[in-house]
């Protein structure tokens, strides 16, 4: 599995599992309508900094894994130049080769 798809299993399992979290705490909390309306204004508020930070990581992680493939994208191109001026320099040669028997 790659990095990329572990970070967004963890975001998807990350925010479905604070839905859950606060679908069960509607169904099992004996408090009055403000207590739990005051629950869960902080709980929104913990899942919302979470969120957050599971974002930036993920920011953190694309920008990261974007420099990697430019370097990768520099360092293929910079191959293909060298590749292609020593295949020009052979097919030169043998061009060189070919006119001087024939000449």
């Amino acid at each position: 599995m790659s990095e990329r798809d572990s970070g967004a299993g963890f975001a998807a399992g990350f925010i479905l599992g604070a839905v859950v979290g606060v679908a069960i705490g509607f169904l099992y909390a004996p408090r009055s309508g403000v207590e739990t309306r005051e629950m869960l204004k902080e709980r929104a508020e913990k899942v919302k900094e979470k969120a957050t930070e599971v974002a930036e990581k993920a920011k953190e992680t694309a920008t990261e894994l974007a420099e990697k493939a430019r370097e990768t994208a520099t360092e293929v191109a910079e191959k293909a130049k060298e590749t292609a001026a020593e295949a020009k320099k052979r097919a030169q040669a043998k061009l060189g080769k070919t006119k001087e028997k024939a000449a």
